[in-house]
Parts: C-alpha cells; sequence; structure tokens
C-alpha cells in the first residue's frame, strides 16, 4: 500500500514537472521572438546611424562650399564697386550681354549681367570730356566676375541637391 502511495505521489510530481517544463518552453520561445526583433531594431538603428553620419559628412562639406561662395560673393561686391568706378571713367560700351548656360538657376545671372551692362551703358563718362582714351579692357573683369558668379551658382546647386537627396534618402 505505501508503494501505490509512494507510486501517486511521484506521478503527481512527474505531472506538476511537466507542466512546469511546458510553461517554462512557452517563456523560453517568447524571449527567443524578443531577442530576434530587438536584433533587428539595433540594426535598423545601426543603419540610421550610418545614413545620419553620411547626411553630417555632406552637410559639413555644404558649409565649406558655402563659405567659398560667400568668400567669391564678398570678392565679386568689392569688384563690382571697381567695376562701377572703372565704368563710371570710361567711354559706354557697346557689348551685348554674355549669355550662360540655359537653367533655372543660370536665369538670374543673366538678368544680372544684363542689367549691369544696361547701366554701364547708361552712365556718363568723366574720360570722354577730358579727351582720354577709351579702356575697352575694362569689360574684362566684367567677364570674370560673371564667369565666377556662375562657377559659385553651379557650386551652390550641387551642393544643396546632395544635401536634398542625403536628407530625403534617410
Amino acid at each position: 500500500m505505501t508503494g501505490i502511495i509512494l507510486d501517486a505521489i511521484l506521478m503527481l510530481l512527474l505531472v506538476a514537472a511537466i507542466g512546469y517544463g511546458i510553461r517554462l518552453e512557452k517563456k523560453l520561445t517568447q524571449l527567443r521572438a524578443g531577442q530576434l526583433a530587438f536584433a533587428g531594431a539595433v540594426t535598423e538603428l545601426n543603419t540610421a546611424a550610418g545614413r545620419a553620419e553620411n547626411a553630417l559628412a555632406s552637410l559639413r562639406l555644404s558649409g565649406e562650399e558655402a563659405d567659398l561662395l560667400h568668400d567669391r560673393i564678398i570678392k565679386a561686391r568689392a569688384l563690382k564697386i571697381e567695376l562701377e568706378g572703372l565704368i563710371a571713367r570710361g567711354p559706354a560700351p557697346v557689348v551685348a550681354a554674355p549669355q550662360l548656360a540655359n537653367t533655372e538657376d543660370d536665369a538670374r545671372a543673366n538678368e544680372v549681367a544684363a542689367a549691369l551692362l544696361r547701366r554701364a551703358s547708361a552712365m556718363p563718362s568723366r574720360e570722354r570730356e577730358s579727351s582720354m582714351p577709351p579702356r575697352p579692357a575694362a569689360m574684362t573683369p566684367v567677364m570674370q566676375a560673371m564667369a565666377a558668379n556662375q562657377a559659385a551658382q553651379q557650386s551652390l546647386n550641387r551642393a544643396r541637391r546632395r544635401m536634398d537627396e542625403d536628407l530625403f534618402a534617410a
């Protein structure tokens, strides 16, 4: 009789151990699924961090280009003032406005160049009154300034496009 009681107790303990084992297996399955989800989140975070680093590098490069463009703009303004003085002393030039590349970005540069040439043509010349020889080379700095302006504008547009592409790629 004692053997039957001990067998019954042992069977109950085995059933309890099997139930506990099943519960433990379910919890381990959930833990593994959570671990896989966490690994996926870490991978996504790593990818996002790489994109952010690339965007920051591009932004730094754009900032450097913007500084270069700012320096060019300051030099162009000084050159403009100098050119206005030269134009005021020189004869009225008969020069057509040069056409830059036919893009939307260069439309404003074309307008500025044409306005500068119209302004130069309309200014009175003191040298005509003083019978000094004409200065045809006075327009060369204007052409140089317009070419520098075009190059600076194209560089700025490239930097903006790269920055937009990097920001929207993330």
